[in-house]
């Protein structure tokens, strides 16, 4: 009789545990998911704010980036509580976040890229970088951009609508990105897609980085130029660094879910604030304080105007 109760009295505990834990995990998440969300759109409100920022193709991309990557993390944060909550939504809701998530987890990438090319232009060829550098080209840029992210998206929905049984529709479910594929064929199909992406995404990086340190090397070269656009082109191959590991991160976690549940949870939160929530905030910030205009106006929007001082400067921004 005692051996039982001291059975049920360890249960309730490992119980009660768990569910502190787990709150206490999703509380921490949602404040960090907040702080994140603020920083992106503090950024986002800073380019708004000068004409400085809105006529410039770098600029231009890196807003873009920003608000990717904001829609991405609200995106993300519905998914990761609707997992950790265990709560069905309807199926046609479900396919719309899933083509969302998908489509937004290549913009940001193509994006860095993109704008790392723009780096190669103004260093390696500073005479053509007016010609290219102009609001159309960047608008042109920006759509050629969500094309061929929408290539994968269009591809994966219309597999999963064409195998899907008319049964998915008729039920609430779990959402994840993983359930567009239903056989096994179309999850590959899909890395492929990825591995093509990435790879190309990489030789371009790479070359305009090569490309940088040749100019870099020369006596007539802008040392202080070329070294900050090597610096960032860096930057951007570490962020595409670590969308690669994001998309490796389902694969782990679906081999330690058939271990562990509880082991999973951590796992899956660890992934998702270190490789998911970070990147997407951190490095836009870095390059943000990297830009000595771009920071100046940050510092002075951050700090609500109460720096007067610093009101002459950014007016003449």
């Amino acid at each position: 009789m005692s051996e039982n109760t001291t059975k049920n009295t360890t249960g309730s505990m490992n119980a009660i545990y768990s569910q502190n834990f787990f709150i206490t995990l999703m509380f921490a998440v949602q404040f960090l998911m907040g702080i994140f969300l603020y920083v992106n759109s503090l950024l986002i409100f800073t380019f708004f704010k000068k004409e400085i920022f809105r006529t410039s193709n770098r600029y231009i991309l890196f807003s873009h980036t920003l608000i990717c990557d904001s829609m991405f993390l609200v995106v993300t944060n519905i998914f990761f509580t609707l997992d950790m909550t265990q709560t069905p939504i309807p199926p046609f809701l479900c396919i719309i976040l899933c083509g969302i998530a998908v489509n937004l987890h290549t913009t940001t990438p193509l994006t860095l890229t993109a704008m790392s090319v723009e780096r190669y232009v103004a260093i390696c060829m500073p005479l053509r970088h007016a010609e290219l550098a102009t609001l159309q080209k960047a608008g042109l840029c920006i759509l050629i951009i969500h094309a061929i992210s929408s290539i994968l998206t269009l591809t994966v929905l219309f597999m999963f609508l064409a195998t899907a049984s008319l049964n998915f529709y008729a039920k609430y479910l779990m959402c994840n990105a993983e359930l567009l594929a239903v056989y096994k064929w179309q999850g590959h199909v899909r890395s492929i897609f990825y591995l093509v992406y990435f790879i190309v995404m990489t030789v371009t990086i790479v070359f305009t980085y090569i490309s940088i340190v040749q100019v870099a090397k020369k006596a007539s070269a802008d040392k202080k130029a070329t070294s900050k656009a090597r610096k960032t082109v860096l930057l951007h191959a570490f962020q595409l660094f670590l969308s690669l590991i994001q998309m490796l991160c389902p694969f782990l976690e679906q081999a330690v879910l058939e271990i562990d549940v509880n082991l999973y949870i951590s796992l899956r939160t660890f992934d998702y604030i270190v490789f998911l929530l970070a990147p997407r905030c951190l490095s836009p910030l870095i390059y943000g304080l990297r830009d000595e205009h771009f920071y100046l106006v940050l510092k002075y929007y951050a700090l609500w105007g109460l720096n007067k001082k610093m009101s002459p400067v950014i007016v003449d921004l």
